[in-house]
Order: structure tokens, then sequence, then C-alpha cells
């Protein structure tokens, strides 16, 4: 199957964006299935970087461990689950227009099922993300330009 993508323009700089959407604990803030995020290790971000985040998946709450696999400020992240029954593979882009005023963001999104997962992504997961991720980017977009974030 194909990944999930979705690109939205956000009023803020680069830099701004990309700080965002890059820092664990604001995962709930502008991700509607996410109950809680929080860093596993201490230190800068960087490729290797853990974070455990906790999300509703239908009717389930699941708990999965996430690994920064791509971390170059402010363009592009990447992380892949490293546990659970689904394992979100994630690759997101910021990029500036409008003289560096202005960001293009891009969210893309695959899935792996593990387990009772290869029967939740087709029929849950993939659904859920699919209404999910447009909703998720307009929310982000909504805060980094109204709320000052």
């Amino acid at each position: 199957m194909s990944s999930i993508r979705q690109t939205i323009d956000v009023d803020r700089r680069p830099e701004d964006v990309y700080d965002y959407v890059t820092d664990a604990q604001r995962i709930p803030e502008w991700q509607l299935s996410a109950v809680s995020a929080e860093r596993l290790d201490e230190g800068p971000v960087g490729v290797g970087s853990r974070m455990r985040v906790t999300r509703h998946v239908g009717r389930r709450v699941m708990p999965m461990t996430m690994e920064v696999t791509e971390y170059d400020p402010p363009h592009s992240w990447g992380m892949r689950g490293v546990d659970g029954p689904v394992r979100a593979r994630v690759h997101g882009e910021v990029e500036p227009f409008d003289e560096g005023r202005r960001s293009h963001v891009t969210i893309e999104v695959d899935f792996e099922g593990h387990g009772v997962g290869k029967v939740l992504v087709p029929l849950v997961v993939r659904p859920q993300v699919r209404k999910e991720l447009p909703r998720n980017e307009q929310i982000l977009k909504d805060r980094l330009e109204h709320t000052g974030e």
C-alpha cells in the first residue's frame, strides 16, 4: 500500500515550524490521536533519539516507541516505530517560501503491522490516519499562526 501524504502552508518561518513539530511534548497539542508523548533519552534530539507516544488507535490506547531516523533542521525529519503491533514510518519536510517567512509543511506516513497489527493497519489505522492527517496539519497551522507558539 502507498504512504499517506499531506501538505499545508504555514505562515511561520521554517525554523519555528521545525522546532515545534519535532518537540515530542508538543505532539499531543496538534495530533488528534496522541494521548501523550515523552522523550526517552537525555540530551539534544538527533538520529537515534527515542520517544514514547501513546495513541488512540480505533478503540484501543497503544503506546509505541519511535526512533528518530533523520534529523536535518530546519528542513526534514524522519521517525520509525520500533515496537508494538503498529509501527509507523514518518517523514516530514519544511520548505521555505515567501523569502523564508512562510513554510510548506509535508508529512508522509506509512505503516507496518506485526501480529494483530497486520489486521489493524488496513482496517483501522490507515483509514484513521487518512482522515486525521489533514486535520492534524490544520491544527498545526492554527496553533503556529494564531497562538504564537
